[in-house]
């Protein structure tokens, strides 16, 4: 018996590969962004102290500010970027209804753009509108799906988790090794995790790994390097 060929899901699947990919990627930076400031910070108190007090209550409350601060400019930007996506849906809406031929001609006039002849691309315009006219217009005049508009909550949630798993790293190097290599062990587990999370963000954007991985640990180490010079320099001279 022969089966009917099922119709190709290729499109779609990249489409959510792509979305994927971002996430990810966000993890990735939201990660690096926890890791090198809760080091930066943690370091800079052990060089002005060596209690363990004021470094754990330093490295605890710039991993909870931090992940909060993420997720409040993550919040932010996501709404603003979902109410521009959905005013534009609304006004297309609104045009679609307003003059239907003006905006089929439109919309055969960009595919006409882009190459197809005056004949295919009404043909093309014709045949969409047909399907889902918004779908048609939002895709080819603004790259929206109008099923696929970010949620500002997801994106918030999940800046300030990979913010904490971030933090954590550097947090934990700090307080358990013992107070004269605490600092090392600190510096050598953040420049790891960077060269990490550098390696694995110009996987996912395509890039060259040890570059990437080369900047994000040089700026991590200078980080590291000036917050325990003026850490220890106030230690000095007895301010803190």
């Amino acid at each position: 018996m022969t089966q009917t060929p099922q119709a190709p899901v290729e499109p779609h699947s990249r489409t959510n590969l792509a979305q994927r990919l971002n996430w990810l990627r966000a993890g990735v930076l939201g990660a690096n962004d926890g890791i090198v400031s809760t080091a930066a910070v943690v370091v800079g108190v052990a060089g002005a102290t060596s209690a363990t007090g004021p470094i754990a209550t330093a490295g605890a409350a710039a991993l909870v500010g931090g992940a909060i601060s993420m997720a409040l400019g993550e919040y932010v930007s996501v709404s603003s970027q979902r109410d521009s996506e959905r005013a534009l849906i609304a006004r297309e809406t609104r045009e679609l209804a307003e003059d239907p031929e003006g905006e089929l001609d439109e919309l055969a006039s960009m595919y006409e753009a882009r190459g197809l002849t005056p004949r295919t691309a009404r043909q093309v315009a014709t045949e969409l509108t047909e399907v889902d006219a918004l779908a048609a217009h939002l895709s080819m005049e603004l790259n929206i799906d109008q099923d696929d508009v970010v949620s500002p909550w997801h994106a918030a949630f999940a800046s300030a988790i990979a913010f904490t798993l971030g933090a954590v790293l550097p947090l934990l190097a700090i307080l358990l090794p013992g107070p004269g290599v605490r600092v090392p062990v600190t510096f050598v587990a953040t420049l790891l995790a960077l060269a990490a999370t550098g390696t694995v963000a110009a996987w996912i954007g395509g890039g060259s790994k040890g570059r990437a991985a080369a900047r994000v640990v040089v700026g991590g180490a200078l980080a590291l390097a000036v917050t325990f010079a003026v850490g220890t320099a106030l230690g000095t001279a007895g301010v803190v």
